[in-house]
């Protein structure tokens, strides 16, 4: 066997070993699966809609704010002045002036407490609702989630399929370098010519663009993968596709993702929430019962009573029967209905959408997976055929040109190959998304789960408090 094959052959090992061995356990540093329990934890999208969910859980509290007492404190001071005499000056016995115009205070504070009874039902229906939004929030949430884990995936696959293509283009390089080298030896000793140089001085300047190309893509897939993940990446190594997740058939994962996609879940609880919001709307044409209460302490120096000082009480119950408000409330029941409407019709296109991403990615998987062992067979007939043509040249049977024209198939087949494997393995996580099953649990990543129901629990039946569950 010939040198260069011997080294072709030992690139070929170090591209196809490494792959192989890479994700023998999930728990390796550097892993995939490393990878997607840091952008659990440090994705910043991610991170907002888990405030945003938080913001939604205190709907709650708002809606059911409808059933609880309005308690408001006021005081207010009166001053008050007047002219017994306005026809003239009045003077007393010795021809003094007397001042008729006189005044007096008085102040009242007191607390009003207002309790509604009845309003409709709409209160009910406003908390039915908001229950519903949390819900379809989580669900969303859930959605955002499995989107950031296969977003960390995949740009995980894209820096290792470009630094096997950074390695294979340096590999490319140094054969390409002996080639000029040869080319020169062989002309200094009259046995080659000076087009043998340039073919190889050319093939060596394109393989440098090649090679800077590849550089930049890497790099662009590491600044990718840091906004993903918020860490740099290292120690990375192409992973293999979650063969054993992927199901049989498209019609299996299709009906899969109906009943588990979490963006359908949402959309399901979003029709829920539509429904009650009609119900709340309606609720306004209803009457309505409201009690009120009222305390008052009053203090004054009047001179017309002498009930200056005192307290009072009233109660007040309160019959509101609405017959014509504007026409706004037969527009909120219609603008309700049509948001309702609007939700049924997105919950169409959100199982559009699954179905079209699960059979797309079961393609892709499909031929991912053909194309990987043709490219196989290809990487090694090519390096079969260059260790040919190499040796036939040295008899004089192979020109430079085909020497430079067999590594550049070489080249192709391992780049090729490169790509296959990385679309195989972001088509099967792919999948697995699209069904709603990418998840930490069925990962088994190594990472602290996301409770959603601590917040809620801590912030639906709150009465006061201005903090945050995280302190703020």
């Amino acid at each position: 066997m010939s040198d260069v094959l011997k080294l072709r052959m030992a690139m070929l090992a170090a591209f196809v070993v490494p792959v192989s061995l890479a994700i023998a356990s999930p728990a390796i540093a550097g892993s995939i699966y490393d990878a997607m329990a840091k952008a659990y934890e440090n994705n910043p999208d991610l991170n907002a809609a888990r405030a945003g969910l938080r913001a939604t859980d205190e709907g709650v509290t708002i809606a059911k704010a409808g059933w609880r007492p309005q308690v408001s404190g006021f005081a207010q001071k009166t001053t008050n002045h007047f002219d017994r005499n306005l026809q003239g000056v009045t003077t007393d016995a010795f021809g003094r002036e007397i001042d008729d115009k006189q005044g007096f205070n008085s102040f009242q504070a007191g607390i009003t407490v207002t309790q509604q009874i009845f309003d409709g039902f709409q209160t009910l229906n406003d908390v039915r609702a908001a229950e519903s939004n949390v819900y379809s929030e989580r669900a969303s949430l859930k959605a955002t989630e499995i989107q950031i884990l296969l977003s960390a995936a995949q740009s995980y696959s894209n820096i290792a399929r470009d630094e096997q293509i950074v390695s294979i283009r340096k590999q490319n390089m140094a054969f390409l370098r002996e080639q000029v080298k040869a080319a020169n030896a062989r002309l200094d000793v009259g046995e080659g010519t000076k087009t043998d140089v340039s073919l190889s001085q050319a093939e060596l300047a394109a393989a440098e663009a090649l090679l800077a190309s590849a550089v930049f893509q890497l790099k662009q897939s590491q600044a990718v993968f840091v906004q993903i993940v918020g860490e740099a990446p290292r120690g990375v190594k192409q992973a293999k596709p979650i063969s054993n997740q992927v199901p049989k058939s498209v019609d299996s994962a299709v009906a899969t993702g109906y009943r588990e996609h979490p963006s359908i879940i949402a959309t399901m609880y979003a029709i829920d929430a539509a429904g009650f919001q009609v119900k709340s709307a309606e609720g306004a044409m209803l009457p309505g019962v409201v009690i009120q209460g009222q305390l008052t302490n009053n203090q004054g120096n009047s001179p017309f009573t002498s009930l200056n000082d005192y307290s009072s009480s009233t109660l007040t119950a309160r019959l509101n029967v609405p017959i014509y408000q504007g026409g706004a409330e037969y527009g909120q029941i219609r603008q309700a209905k049509e948001r309702l409407g609007q939700q049924r019709i997105m919950l169409d296109s959100a199982r559009l959408e699954v179905q079209r991403t699960i059979v797309s990615a079961m393609a892709q998987y499909e031929a991912a997976q053909a194309m990987i062992s043709a490219n196989l067979v290809q990487l090694q007939a090519s390096n079969d055929a260059l260790a040919g043509v190499i040796e036939e040249q040295k008899v004089g049977q192979a020109t430079t040109l085909d020497v430079l024209d067999s590594q550049a198939k070489v080249l192709q087949a391992e780049e090729s190959l490169a790509q296959s494997r990385r679309d195989a393995v972001v088509a099967s996580f792919a999948i697995v998304a699209a069904m709603g099953h990418l998840t930490i649990d069925t990962m088994n990543l190594k990472v602290a789960k996301y409770q959603p129901e601590t917040n809620y629990e801590a912030v639906k039946d709150a009465w006061i408090g201005l903090r945050t569950v995280d302190g703020r």
